[in-house]
């Protein structure tokens, strides 16, 4: 058997508003038509009394009580006055309730029905008696002669008169009433309309259950989710959001412009655009983070969407890589330049010539496994290590020379887990990289490391022999975007921006200044705790270079990582 479905949240205020505003108008109606029937009766009284009191102190009424004959005179007087009133009988009467004048002519002389006693002590007063025109409202009040009563009018309205006005009067009261009963029931009928367009017809437990749904899902998401009003105020805001944006819990962002938070400018630009944006990669303080905004229109508002990613981990994933790959190139640019010389050996030996075909290869080893061995003497960790060769492979192959200059010096295992690998592969990586591209084309086109960990911490050095850094950019150069190069598809400008957001955030410094040869200089200087506690940094013995000249260097680099094409 199937329930009906609960009635939608509008259905329902809609049935109880057309209650309420019935019941409303209906008690209104009940309070009018009682209230109206008591100001009915007051008129009357008031009416009656009116009329009493002027025919009470008429100078022809006392001039007549002494007649012989006061029906007479008073009968046509009390008639004329009872149209001109408005009052439904005027009865004068002497002393002793004997009537003088009557509507019912008949009626004359007979005793008056009602009390007279506190008009015989000259007070007027009001009753609602049943005579013989019905139940009337009357009043009685005396005639004076000078200090005697010398009779008594009684002027009334019935009360089936009373209750006739009364009836007209709820006429018009129930028109009112009707007319404000269907525009109340238009007016909830058109919020009620309104308001089922913006709850889509549902029932208060299936809203309930959509916000329960709603506010579970906002914090299950790892991405973060940002809501703007038209004003660019955060609206809505998710855990993901919060903490991509640096945003703790204790700050209450709700109803804050965009501009407030303290984001860098770019990203700040990108959040307050009025126009889509699609995978742009911004920097926070310690994250890379995707923006994807979307502006969307509803209500009276426009506002925006905006979904954020968190790319850091694997912009230095992307990093390692990098290295690995460059190493791995490098890796088999050497083999495929060992296969050459081994053939040049094997025909040497064919032709005869041991002595020569000996020396070449004993030559060619030295200069293929001296660069390799100079950076793995001087730099223990392995990370680092690779990242060297395979960045020396690389730049060997587009005419770069790099060296590793004589005082550089890292041992395996002195740097602290605070200060993890990927992160010197970011901040040296990008630099070598910025390096090379300066450097490629120039004259003896050369790009010096030096990476070396001392009492005032770990510093890696880049200088090229490029064209180097405008003072004026200094620094511009670290900024997301920045670049002296035309952009590609993936956009330019994040290498130094992302060096300097790890330098940072492990608490180091970044400085460029002009190098010895004229190019770029950029050195990173990161804390080292277990090297400033020990006072002392262990330096490891430096292999004497490959020879005093430039050309023994560019040979010996030339010997690691050979640039010839298959």
């Amino acid at each position: 058997m199937r329930f009906p479905r609960p009635r939608s949240l509008a259905g329902q205020l809609f049935a109880m508003q057309v209650v309420l505003v019935a019941v409303v108008v209906a008690g209104c109606a009940l309070f009018t038509y009682i209230s109206d029937g008591r100001q009915a009766e007051q008129a009357a009284q008031r009416q009656a009394g009116a009329a009493a009191r002027a025919v009470a102190v008429a100078p022809s009424v006392r001039e007549a009580v002494d007649d012989h004959d006061p029906s007479k005179v008073l009968q046509p007087y009390a008639t004329e006055v009872q149209r001109s009133t408005g009052v439904d009988f005027v009865t004068i009467m002497d002393t002793h309730g004997i009537r003088w004048t009557h509507p019912d002519k008949a009626q004359i002389g007979q005793h008056f029905l009602g009390h007279i006693e506190p008009a015989l002590r000259g007070k007027t007063f009001y009753e609602t008696y049943t005579g013989t025109l019905g139940p009337s409202v009357r009043v009685v009040t005396p005639i004076h002669k000078g200090e005697r009563i010398v009779g008594l009018v009684s002027a009334g309205i019935t009360v089936d008169e009373i209750s006739a006005r009364v009836r007209s009067q709820l006429t018009a009261l129930f028109g009112v009433a009707v007319g404000a009963l269907v525009l109340g029931g238009i007016g909830t009928y058109v919020v009620n309309a309104r308001l089922r367009r913006h709850t889509h017809g549902m029932n208060a437990t299936e809203l309930s259950r959509m916000h329960a749904y709603h506010e579970a899902a906002l914090h299950a998401v790892r991405e973060g989710l940002l809501m703007l009003d038209g004003q660019r105020r955060i609206a809505l805001i998710n855990d993901g959001g919060r903490e991509l944006l640096g945003v703790s819990d204790e700050d209450h962002v709700i109803g804050r412009n965009v501009a407030e938070l303290g984001l860098p400018s770019p990203l700040t630009g990108a959040l307050l655009a009025t126009e889509p944006r699609v995978d742009e990669v911004h920097l926070t303080a310690d994250r890379v983070v995707v923006v994807n905004t979307s502006p969307v229109s509803g209500g009276e508002r426009r506002g925006t969407v905006v979904t954020l990613r968190d790319h850091t981990e694997l912009q230095a994933v992307m990093g390692e890589l990098d290295s690995e790959r460059g190493f791995t190139q490098a890796l088999r640019s050497q083999a495929h330049e060992a296969a050459n010389r081994l053939h040049t050996v094997v025909s040497l030996i064919e032709l005869g010539r041991a002595d020569e075909a000996v020396e070449f290869a004993t030559a060619e080893l030295e200069l293929a496994q001296a660069l390799t061995d100079q950076v793995v003497a001087a730099v223990g960790e392995p990370v680092l290590a690779a990242l060297l060769l395979g960045k020396a492979a690389q730049a060997n192959e587009r005419g770069v020379e790099l060296l590793v200059s004589d005082d550089s010096s890292i041992d395996d295992g002195l740097l602290p887990e605070s200060l993890p690998a990927r992160d010197l592969v970011t901040i040296l990586g990008n630099l070598i990289d910025n390096a090379v591209d300066a450097a490629q084309g120039t004259l003896h086109a050369r790009v010096t490391v030096t990476a070396r960990a001392c009492e005032a911490g770990l510093i890696l050095r880049v200088s090229d022999t490029g064209p180097g850094v405008d003072p004026a950019h200094a620094e511009a150069v670290f900024q997301r975007g920045w670049s002296t190069k035309p952009a590609g598809p993936g956009g330019r400008g994040l290498g130094l921006a992302l060096v300097r957001q790890t330098v940072l955030r492990n608490g180091g410094t970044l400085t460029v200044t002009e190098s010895a040869e004229g190019g770029a200089e950029f050195t990173a200087n990161l804390p080292l705790p277990t090297v400033a506690d020990s006072g002392s940094a262990v330096v490891p013995a430096i292999p004497a270079p490959l020879g005093e000249t430039e050309t023994s260097s560019r040979e010996a680099a030339n010997g690691a990582a050979p640039g010839g094409t298959e």
